[in-house]
């Protein structure tokens, strides 16, 4: 099973696009989407499942990306490990993950962490820290009129125009990665 976490620095940083371009680029993985929030949404069920393909909310873009299956897990610091068992008891033991979530890390070991790169003078979020330590190439948006490009090194960093669209290039170091990654559990 492969584990693969999205953090970001801020809000509206792109996390759930990048997680639905994750999901569109690799189908061969069958992704199970997990969302981590700190708030309860809808009908305070700690970890819900979507079932709706839809634009509406971040689980249904999942869906409507391609995710097998996709869930919303609602859970303070304390309870996110509880959650996590909760969600691979639904999932079962061969699922493939992708997180969009910083905290989870606090949690797991990830297969592939994507640290999406806060902008200049952007204050950050606190959990940040965790995929900063964690990650295992970056992610930053290509300025207006600058050319999407891999720059290769000890923390390799991808610049994307759009997130929701991996190009070639970037989905066969995805898939490189990916593919090299034994098997875990959820739980560290």
């Amino acid at each position: 099973m492969a584990i693969v976490v999205v953090g970001g620095g801020a809000r509206g940083a792109g996390k759930t696009a990048l997680v639905c371009g994750l999901i569109a680029a690799l189908p061969e993985f069958s992704w199970i989407a997990v969302k981590i929030t700190g708030h309860m949404h809808g009908d305070g069920t700690a970890v819900r499942e979507e079932s709706v393909a839809e634009q509406g909310t971040d689980t249904g873009r999942y869906l409507a990306a391609g995710a097998r299956r996709a869930f919303l897990v609602s859970a303070l610091d304390a309870e996110l490990g509880e959650r996590l068992c909760e969600l691979e008891t639904l999932a079962g033991p061969k699922a493939h993950f992708v997180f969009e979530s910083n905290r989870v890390l606090g949690l797991l070991r990830a297969d592939l962490g994507l640290a999406i790169e806060p902008e200049a003078g952007t204050p950050t979020k606190p959990s940040f820290a965790l995929i900063e330590r964690d990650r295992h190439a970056s992610v930053r948006r290509a300025g207006a009129g600058d050319e999407e490009k891999f720059l290769a090194g000890a923390q390799p960093e991808f610049l994307l125009r759009d997130f929701a669209r991996i190009p070639g290039w970037m989905q066969e170091w995805l898939r490189e990665r990916l593919n090299s990654a034994g098997a875990r559990q959820l739980r560290r």
